[in-house]
């Protein structure tokens, strides 16, 4: 699969993706997991449609199982986020919807625990439903919500079929350490270029780390 230059990972909406089709953007994520499973089906399937209608090379996720919502630092797992994919129902949705790529619920979910943040513990993800779901859709598959995760867990997951990694919430959080810190050495520091320079230098250092633990 080619490298998408413009990605709206999540419109929960119809009218949304159609805009976004429209205006250029080359993959689009239609995120109806929150809907029941019948639901998110008739909903996914209409956006593909629709989508395609649009421009048939335009690259279409659903997601099936949720895996909770936003970059948010929480203090327990979400109970949402315990609920897995299962591969006879990817293999059920893949074929309904007629999506390009599939994000399941694996183990993985948005935002972090606040051990995660203090690395007291890591995510872990469930790897052999991975495998089964890889080889129920033969397709690709997009990991949400990252962050956090453990990196054997990682490098396990994409040998397993994982084609997408998304890590938000981890480039979000040295963001605002990176700037917390220019802050502190610069009290007084009133231009904002030189104070976003360590919060910009700050997500290099885990954009960098991570496309060297996902490439190898």
């Amino acid at each position: 699969m080619d490298v998408c230059e413009d990605e709206l990972p999540h419109t929960h909406s119809l009218a949304k993706a159609e805009e976004a089709a429209r205006a250029g953007y080359d993959m689009i994520g239609f995120d109806g997991s929150t809907l029941a499973f019948d639901e998110n089906v008739r909903q996914t399937k209409e956006a593909v449609e629709a989508v395609k209608s649009i421009n048939a090379e335009i690259i279409v996720e659903g997601e099936l199982g949720y895996i909770g919502s936003g970059s948010e630092i929480h203090e327990t797992i979400p109970e949402s986020s315990l609920v897995l994919t299962t591969p006879e129902e990817a293999r059920q949705f893949a074929e309904a919807t007629g999506v390009d790529v599939l994000a399941p619920a694996v183990g993985n979910m948005h935002g972090l625990l606040a051990a995660m943040v203090r690395g007291e513990v890591k995510k872990r993800l469930d790897i052999r439903r991975i495998a089964q779901i890889k080889a129920a859709t033969a397709m690709p598959i997009t990991l949400h919500g990252g962050s956090g995760t453990d990196d054997d867990d990682f490098r396990q997951a994409i040998e397993a079929g994982i084609t997408i990694v998304h890590v938000s919430t981890e480039l979000r959080l040295a963001w605002r350490r990176g700037l917390e810190a220019a802050l502190s050495a610069e009290p007084d520091g009133l231009v904002p270029y030189q104070l976003f320079r360590k919060a910009g230098e700050a997500m290099q250092e885990v954009v960098t780390k991570r496309l060297k633990l996902f490439s190898r």
